[in-house]
């Protein structure tokens, strides 16, 4: 009965882990395989989850988000606030939004969590118009 028991919390422990996002990742570029740089991901007090650019791995060719429209304008990219108002939804995080500091267009987000990987899907309008990034979890 006791090895039932510590089977059970064991799962059940599991998949609430499963379920967080918080915490540093490493961000893998879609396009060239690349880890690009990694983002710090934490819960602010009123529920919501933010992200920003922790560490560079790859020297940008401009270090400020030129591109950007809103407070973040010409704002350094390193330490910059790239993930603003995530809820979580169950398994989901999604009603915010992901900026690509590169460009400075800021796209609505979903994330999902899959073992020690994050699935970053940037998209306008409805989600089957974007792009999907994987980042891994950084130690």
């Amino acid at each position: 009965m006791k090895k039932i028991f510590a089977l059970c919390a064991f799962f059940a422990l599991s998949s609430m882990t499963f379920a967080q996002i918080e915490g540093k990742w490493k961000t893998i570029d879609d396009v060239s395989g690349k880890a690009k740089s990694i983002v710090e991901i934490w819960k602010k007090n009123d529920g919501k989850y933010y992200g920003r650019v922790f560490q560079l791995l790859i020297k940008p060719e401009n270090p400020r988000c030129t591109g950007c429209t809103d407070d973040r304008k010409n704002q350094p990219i390193l330490g910059m606030e790239v993930i603003r108002g995530l809820k979580k939804d169950g398994n989901e995080f999604s009603g915010g939004t992901i900026t690509d500091p590169k460009n400075g267009k800021t796209y609505k987000c979903l994330v999902t969590r899959e073992g020690n990987k994050l699935n970053v899907r940037g998209y306008v309008g409805v989600s089957a118009f974007g792009r999907t990034q994987t980042w891994v979890k950084a130690n």
